[in-house]
């Protein structure tokens, strides 16, 4: 199966960081998520059914960064995967959490990993 459903430019807001000040306020997250699902049977039935609801992806990656209870990004991008890969049946995905703003001189700093079999 080689088919991909994305989520690209999902904006979140948490409250993450290491510094003191970063515990008082909330900064919006940039999340991008593809997901190993195959589009055959959604594409044959036209039913939402069948096709993976990327609304609802979405909705639940956005729960997850707001009830942020972490300070690193790292942790967050985990659970963000793990819950997908265990609420949604995806066997394989690939997610970049990016934290605009982080660094003055850098456009964004973030991390991307990929979880399960490819």
């Amino acid at each position: 199966m080689s088919d991909i459903v994305y989520i690209r430019g999902l904006r979140a807001d948490a409250v993450i960081g290491v510094y003191e000040w970063e515990h008082h306020v909330r900064q919006t997250l940039v999340i991008d998520v593809e997901m190993r699902f195959s589009t055959r049977a959604a594409a044959a039935s036209d039913a939402l059914a069948d096709a993976l609801d990327y609304h609802a992806v979405a909705t639940r990656v956005r729960e997850i960064v707001e009830g942020n209870t972490l300070q690193l990004i790292e942790g967050l991008a985990e659970r963000i995967a793990g819950a997908r890969i265990a609420e949604f049946g995806i066997g394989w995905l690939r997610l970049t959490l990016a934290k605009p703003g982080a660094v003055p001189w850098a456009e964004e700093v973030g991390v991307v990993i990929a979880r399960g079999m490819p």
